[in-house]
């Protein structure tokens, strides 16, 4: 990244919204003693993205915090270009803004909202966000933003009018077409699941249960697609969900040598930040996952 370091690998993580604000706050706060340079967490209907920015960088010291992602269709541009100016006054370069059209369930079906031009609206927004006034004391440019992007329009944009793309549920081989789509300069920022499992019948039974939300996804399966998956690769597995290949293109499971050397594949694709997403069950499973892996992720 240009003006926020968030380091080479991060943690991307859904517990924060299943425990209190105060022990989400305990957890930013192990992450960045472990040595994380980000903690990521999503936006579906949960807590609000920025008020959970602001008491996790309250919480911690260096631990840089980015929303992976916020939903333009939640609020206004000039809300999210001022409530992004507001945090980085409060603590400068710390807050990475990521941001997606989400997906037509969560915008058309939960929110109301007109899905039809997503990219279109992508583009409209930025614009509006880059206009949009602030008075009050603090930094009148806008701090950097990536955009959720899986195909070519979108990772062209994030890398036209951001900073860069953050792309979401994603094998290696995206890394490689990302960065070839979005040339060499630009930031790419993957997430990775990851399980800590040496048994290929259970890491692949908690894979399928962690993908089976995202496969009801047009977003992901025509990204899917696009790499070459076929149908019986989404739905053509035990019990009618993902092949064993698609499980384990998404999922990087086994040792935490073999999950490290996946990591390092996206590097080698050309990613310059990996958020490692750890599939476990519960939260203490999760967090105790981070521990472990650390010594190998961040040396």
């Amino acid at each position: 990244m240009g003006d926020i370091d968030i380091g080479r690998v991060g943690i991307w993580t859904w517990v924060l919204d299943h425990v209190p604000s105060s022990r989400s706050v305990e957890l930013a706060a192990e992450a960045e003693e472990l040595g994380y340079g980000a903690i990521w967490y999503p936006e579906a209907a949960g807590r609000d993205p920025f008020v959970v920015a602001a008491l996790l960088l309250q919480g911690t010291s260096s631990m840089k915090v980015a929303t992976g992602i916020a939903n333009i269709y939640a609020r206004d541009p000039v809300t999210t270009a001022n409530a992004q100016r507001t945090i980085e006054e409060a603590f400068p370069g710390r807050f990475l803004l990521g941001l997606g059209v989400s997906h037509q369930h969560l915008v058309q079906g939960l929110r109301k909202h007109d899905y039809s031009r997503p990219l279109s609206y992508m583009r409209e927004y930025l614009v509006r966000m880059g206009e949009a006034p602030f008075f009050a004391h603090g930094p009148q440019e806008l701090p950097e933003i990536v955009l959720a992007a899986l195909g070519p329009k979108m990772l062209q944009l994030s890398a036209e009018a951001t900073a860069g793309a953050h792309p979401y549920f994603v094998p290696t081989e995206h890394t490689a077409v990302a960065r070839q789509t979005m040339g060499p300069d630009a930031a790419l920022c993957p997430e990775q699941m990851v399980i800590l499992d040496t048994d290929p019948v259970a890491a692949r039974t908690l894979a399928r249960e962690s993908m089976a939300l995202y496969l009801r996804a047009p977003n992901y399966t025509n990204n899917l697609r696009r790499l070459g998956f076929e149908q019986s690769d989404i739905d053509g597995g035990p019990g009618g969900g993902p092949s064993d290949r698609l499980v384990d293109a998404i999922v990087g499971w086994g040792t935490p040598e073999q999950i490290a050397a996946r990591v390092q594949e996206h590097f080698d694709a050309g990613a310059d930040h990996v958020s490692v997403q750890v599939l476990a069950d519960g939260t203490d499973a999760t967090v105790e996952g981070w521990r472990i892996l650390a010594p190998y992720l961040l040396t």
